[in-house]
């Protein structure tokens, strides 16, 4: 967990990865696929942090814990409460769930449902939402305001189209 301090002003978090924060200039930012981040935000205290949930479940039991489900949200949680946040004065923004690369799983889905089913279950409202659909998300969150940008990133992987030249039968509508 990293805790943003006076000197640092933004920090760039990865899978399994939270930071909070509880200053103007505080920033959190990272770039989500399939992956979901929950950016929770007690509204009294001005306290925020985000997370960044790589999978809703696995079996595994060792350091991976942090970027599951549950063990994701109960660290953000957890660090938030630790720095004087009320769980009853929290509201969530979620991000993330896309299906970047088609026809691999639904995994981006299942993560979507899995963080607003878990907020849901801690009587967490979500106040607003991104979830689905096929572009990667650039988000970043200032947790002493709650503010939340998303910018959808144009996937640079994608095959250029490549264009057959037409049978002489053939019609083409451009």
């Amino acid at each position: 967990m990293t805790r943003l301090n006076a000197v640092t002003t933004t920090i760039y978090i990865a899978q399994g990865e939270h930071a909070i924060g509880d200053r103007p200039e505080h920033v959190i930012s990272t770039i989500l696929g399939s992956c979901v981040a929950v950016c929770l935000w007690d509204r009294v205290r001005r306290i925020g942090g985000m997370n960044h949930i790589l999978l809703p479940e696995s079996a595994r039991t060792d350091m991976l814990t942090r970027s599951v489900g549950a063990g994701a949200m109960e660290a953000l949680i957890n660090a938030m409460l630790k720095v004087g946040a009320m769980k009853s004065d929290f509201d969530a923004k979620v991000f993330g769930g896309a299906a970047v690369v088609a026809g691999l799983s639904d995994i981006g889905e299942r993560n979507g449902s899995f963080a607003l089913d878990y907020l849901a279950t801690e009587r967490i409202p979500v106040i607003s939402q991104s979830l689905g659909g096929t572009q990667a998300r650039r988000i970043r969150f200032w947790p002493e305001s709650g503010r939340v940008s998303q910018k959808l990133v144009v996937s640079s992987e994608a095959p250029a189209p490549v264009a057959a030249k037409p049978a002489a039968n053939d019609l083409e509508l451009l």
